[in-house]
């Protein structure tokens, strides 16, 4: 039944992409507006020594569970097909710190906005890879404790570089994405982002 309902969604997607990919109009220079919403997964590159600098903590005595869901949203405008700039807001999600038996964790929530420049590369008429760097208004919220109560956990925020890299299909007015990011917020924290996207352009 699985691999039934399986073909059907594959079928069903060919059905609406193959005309997407036919209608799409040969004289698009890749100029114009655009939009889209993503998600996926971000991984800590730091460790817990790291981590504890960057809260305040005091302690490192516990473990990191830092893989959570990434939700974005982009609005952006091409240029031409090679240059563009790009607005975002990232939520990317919860990094937790959980502590020894006596169950003390901590949980710190990060989003991130701000704006990049696109640097790209098409590949024939409706493929493309793509390079961006930019600068992200973050903050990073810090709930819980790690077993002692008169140690006030440090919450933080800044400006500070954000860069990837992606391919991107554009069918027509509908466009696919798939990305990474390093939000470079700190040296003690820095987060990376793996996302898949879809969005129109009009």
């Amino acid at each position: 039944m699985k691999k039934i309902l399986l073909n059907t969604v594959v079928v069903a997607a060919a059905g609406f992409l193959a005309p997407q990919v036919v209608m799409a109009d040969e004289s698009d220079r890749g100029e114009g507006l655009y939009m889209g919403l993503g998600t996926g997964f971000s991984a800590l590159k730091n460790d817990r020594d790291e981590v504890a600098d960057f809260i305040g903590s005091g302690a490192s005595d516990y473990r990191l569970d830092d893989d959570d869901n990434v939700w974005r949203g982009f609005v952006g405008y091409n240029f031409n097909p090679y240059v563009g700039v790009e607005g975002f807001y990232s939520d990317l999600g919860k990094v937790k710190l959980r502590g020894d038996e006596s169950g003390a964790h901590t949980d710190i929530k990060s989003r991130a906005y701000g704006a990049s420049v696109l640097g790209k590369l098409p590949i024939g008429q409706h493929f493309e890879f793509f390079a961006k760097a930019g600068l992200a208004k973050w903050d990073a919220d810090v709930r819980g404790n790690l077993g002692d109560e008169s140690i006030t956990l440090r919450d933080n925020d800044g400006v500070d570089p954000v860069y990837g890299l992606g391919a991107q299909v554009n069918l027509d007015s509908f466009l696919i994405r798939a990305e990474y990011e390093r939000y470079d917020f700190d040296s003690d924290y820095k987060v990376d982002a793996l996302t898949a996207s879809v969005g129109w352009r009009f």
